[in-house]
């Protein structure tokens, strides 16, 4: 039984966060981000969504301060209003890593990047939909390993590896 694991984090989540390594990434998506299609790895997490997720994630990984911006969102089309859950979303960053900038990417681009991520989350996050249909709840995030090793989840993840031995468990 290990110790300190949030339970939102199921067994297949934690084993893909274990194996990452220098220059992976993962995207945390929402309820209408084509993961499926996009994905070279994918992780259910249906009935959850990305808030929960993101900091019990961050409770395990640090971000990677090796980067400009540790976190990418897929950027509002011009003249779509920010989406109110962006705010929780650096509430939840800052609390786990400090102060820590948040950056957008084009809707394409971050199509893009998905595509070469090493896994995505999907999960029922609705919340950027109550007006319309738009996947604007989605990013990456890069941690980092305590012991220097750099990784990358992305938002952009520089994850670092879980094990039983680390300090976070």
């Amino acid at each position: 039984m290990l110790k300190g694991i949030p339970n939102i984090i199921s067994p297949e989540l934690l084993k893909i966060l274990d194996e990452m390594g220098h220059g992976d990434t993962i995207v945390i998506g929402d309820g209408n981000f084509p993961a499926a299609s996009n994905a070279q790895r994918l992780v259910r997490c249906d009935g959850h969504n990305v808030p929960e997720l993101l900091d019990a994630i961050l409770k395990l990984m640090p971000l990677d301060t090796y980067v400009d911006s540790p976190v990418m969102l897929m950027a509002t089309t011009k003249g779509d209003p920010t989406p109110t859950i962006w705010a929780e979303y650096q509430d939840i960053v800052n609390k786990n890593n400090g102060e820590t900038e948040m950056s957008q990417i084009e809707r394409f681009a971050f199509y893009d990047r998905a595509k070469e991520a090493y896994a995505i989350i999907a999960t029922s996050e609705m919340a950027s939909h109550e007006k319309r249909f738009d996947s604007r709840t989605c990013f990456f995030v890069v941690f980092q390993d305590t012991n220097a090793a750099n990784r990358i989840i992305t938002i952009s993840i520089n994850a670092g590896y879980v094990r039983v031995t680390s300090p976070y468990i």
